[in-house]
């Protein structure tokens, strides 16, 4: 398949589209100025939410963040939790801490809790778990600590392993469904999902989804194979080469469907 359904884009007008995530709290983002090139209009309604783990929880684990020298972060939301973790359970994160990052996105998302420069922070270039492996194979020898959600893939467990990282796993958020109408799916020409979560969302909360001629984009490999899986057609897929955000993968496709 390629990047656009030709078949698709002979017919259809693209007039709503609803992202499933947060709205924008600082009221800028690419989806508004993609909202004012092509006169249609974007709807945030998050299909998840993420709550942590508590101190007592996270700690039936018997996980020492202590024990580690390095940390993989493969997501803003990781970094959030772990961090609000450490300070409910008291642990003091060592200035000597490394961080390793899925994206330069996520390793500066790191500033909210550290002082950025004084950091040793790495990150892969593609956004794809198999990037992170290039740093962390030059700095083999640190005991890597992996913060997930419950719901997560062994994608990046497979990898450490077949390379003989050192590294735990350890769960410090969980995911959560949010309500969704499903009648109010009926009006969005276009559906756009961020984690497998969200494709678990949309089943929970309309069983009896047809999608026909309506428009689905992810971004991640995991989402587009969740998608894939549940039986839904893939029509816009972020990242891509040349194409590594969202908001580009949609304005690509509604150029063309303009033309």
């Amino acid at each position: 398949m390629g990047f656009v359904s030709n078949l698709i884009l002979q017919t259809l007008e693209i007039k709503r589209i609803l992202i499933s995530q947060p709205q924008p709290a600082n009221g800028k983002s690419p989806y508004f100025d993609l909202a004012e090139k092509y006169g249609i209009e974007f709807v945030f309604k998050p299909f998840i939410r993420v709550e942590s783990l508590s101190a007592k929880e996270f700690r039936q684990q018997r996980v020492s963040i202590p024990d580690h020298t390095a940390i993989v972060f493969t997501s803003r939301h990781a970094v959030d939790h772990f961090f609000n973790l450490c300070a409910e359970l008291r642990v003091n994160v060592p200035d000597d801490m490394k961080y390793f990052c899925i994206t330069e996105t996520v390793s500066l998302y790191i500033q909210k809790y550290v002082q950025y420069r004084k950091r040793k922070v790495f990150f892969g270039t593609t956004g794809k778990v198999d990037s992170l492996l290039t740093p962390i194979l030059k700095h083999k020898t640190e005991k890597y600590l992996v913060p997930m959600s419950n719901v997560h893939t062994d994608e990046l467990k497979s990898l450490l392993d077949a390379n003989g990282i050192s590294h735990t796993e350890a769960v410090m958020y969980r995911t959560v469904s949010n309500d969704v109408d499903a009648e109010e799916l009926k009006s969005f020409d276009m559906l756009v999902f961020f984690s497998p979560a969200g494709i678990e969302s949309l089943k929970s909360n309309a069983p009896d989804f047809v999608q026909g001629d309506k428009i689905i984009g992810c971004f991640g490999q995991t989402t587009a194979d969740a998608i894939r899986n549940a039986g839904l057609r893939l029509d816009i897929e972020a990242p891509v080469p040349g194409i590594t955000s969202m908001s580009a993968a949609i304005d690509k496709y509604l150029s063309e469907v303009t033309k």
